[in-house]
């Protein structure tokens, strides 16, 4: 019995490792079809979002299941309930993954963003790859040590979020509001998407400590008080 659910808890790790996978393809192929206006690749990301609530889905049956059938205590306990949250956290980012392709097709065939932001956004998709990527490997390895690096790298998404407010916000800027309205999105959802990597990281130290950083209670009042849902506007008009 006991085999059977150590089993099941590794089954349940490879999962959360696997949503961490399909978040980061999804924001990578967004990303791309952002920069180059590829309508085709921005609705397979949006299609493809699903299959990652789906395995969200999975993975929260079992763990309840684990619960019901198990009635687990200390650390199993922690990593099943732990587990759940994470899940919402990773699948929390293929949604963000999915606005930004919405907001590709939306624009199609013109491009999103100008001269001006687009190496901006570049950067802060290569750091979001980083932070997801990061993320997925402290779960596989339960690797406490390396959440403060993420937090690191998490610093230099929020000072590229800021350099786009600060370049809308600047006297050159002259692409116009609904320009300055999609960079406003698109910024916040890279930003959000990689604070939802810090708050999964920061539940591993949680599951291996049994204890709460100050630093992960703030990044989960941010998510609670700030998290930014996709505006009904973006969405392709019927026809």
């Amino acid at each position: 019995m006991r085999k059977a659910f150590t089993e099941e808890l590794q089954f349940i790790t490879d999962q959360l490792v696997e949503l961490s996978r399909l978040s980061a393809a999804a924001l990578r192929q967004a990303t791309e079809a952002l920069m180059t206006g590829d309508l085709e690749l921005a609705e397979s990301v949006i299609s493809a979002d699903e299959h990652i609530d789906a395995v969200r889905r999975d993975l929260d049956t079992r763990a309840v299941d684990a619960l019901a059938r198990q009635q687990p205590v200390a650390t199993d306990l922690r990593m099943l309930v732990t587990a759940m949250r994470m899940s919402a956290d990773l699948e929390r980012m293929g949604d963000l993954a999915r606005h930004v392709a919405k907001v590709a097709r939306l624009r199609y065939p013109a491009r999103v963003l100008g001269a001006s932001l687009t190496p901006t956004f570049a950067r802060m998709a290569e750091v979001a790859q980083d932070l997801v990527t990061e993320a997925g490997r402290i779960i596989r390895e339960n690797d406490v040590e390396a959440v403060s690096r993420l937090m690191v790298t998490d610093d230099e998404m929020d000072d590229l979020h800021r350099e786009v407010f600060r370049t809308l916000l600047s006297e050159e800027w002259d692409s116009g509001v609904e320009a300055a309205i999609d960079a406003t999105l698109l910024s916040r959802y890279y930003e959000r998407f990689g604070d939802h990597a810090v708050s999964v990281a920061h539940r591993v130290v949680y599951l291996v400590t049994g204890e709460w950083g100050a630093d992960h209670l703030d990044i989960d009042e941010r998510l609670d008080v700030t998290e930014v849902s996709q505006p009904a506007g973006l969405t392709r008009p019927a026809g």
